[in-house]
């Protein structure tokens, strides 16, 4: 399981210096798990018990509209902390899902340990601001494309800025993410070059 810490310590290491004492309280809290593919690992009317960090894997956050049409709102390309934040961090009963696309390596700290290390670390509530703020930025960044970008340029931006996402996550979660439908989608696909065509 090296190879989970591995990912981690290089991911934070963007952030911030972590010193050997907070790499072994990491050790000690974040448990190694494995989810296959399809598996829900926090369902909608729960309070979220884990933050997670995605070794390896595709995973979404996602809710029910009015219609009972799933509503994809986040998801991974590449290794990074993912959870129903405002929910963690509040400990209130989520809306959301978080669903395995794919087989997923994870690290998980309980929000009982987040303050139990936080007390203890020199370090974790500094990348957890960052991690955070990082989080904040892609969510307002999102929103505001939804609001000005038009379907095309959305679309135009995702495969330039997530080629992982393309080829890894089925059409129809990257089309609910961009807000459009799947067939408007496999259009603006077949118009795009072939190099993004490798899509399941």
């Amino acid at each position: 399981m090296e190879h989970y810490y591995k990912t981690l310590f290089e991911y934070i290491s963007r952030m911030i210096t972590l010193p050997e004492a907070d790499q072994q309280s990491v050790r000690r809290s974040f448990k190694p798990v494995f989810f296959p593919k399809d598996t829900v690992i926090e369902k909608a009317g729960e309070v979220p018990g884990y933050h997670n960090f995605i070794v390896s894997g595709f995973l979404r956050n996602f809710h029910l509209d009015e219609d009972n049409n799933e509503i994809t709102t986040d998801l991974n390309d590449g290794p990074r902390f993912f959870t129903s934040y405002f929910h963690f961090m509040n400990r209130t009963v989520s809306n959301e899902n978080l669903h395995c696309i794919t087989d997923c390596e994870l690290l998980r700290i309980s929000r009982d340990d987040v303050d139990m290390t936080a007390a203890r670390s020199s370090t974790q509530k500094d990348y957890t601001i960052r991690i955070l703020q990082e989080h904040l930025q892609k969510d307002k960044e999102r929103i505001t494309d939804m609001a000005n970008l038009t379907a095309e340029a959305r679309y135009a931006k995702f495969v330039r800025e997530n080629p992982n996402i393309i080829r890894n996550v089925p059409l129809k979660y990257i089309a609910s993410y961009l807000g459009i439908t799947q067939r408007h989608l496999s259009r603006l696909r077949s118009d795009s070059p072939p190099d993004t065509s490798t899509q399941k």
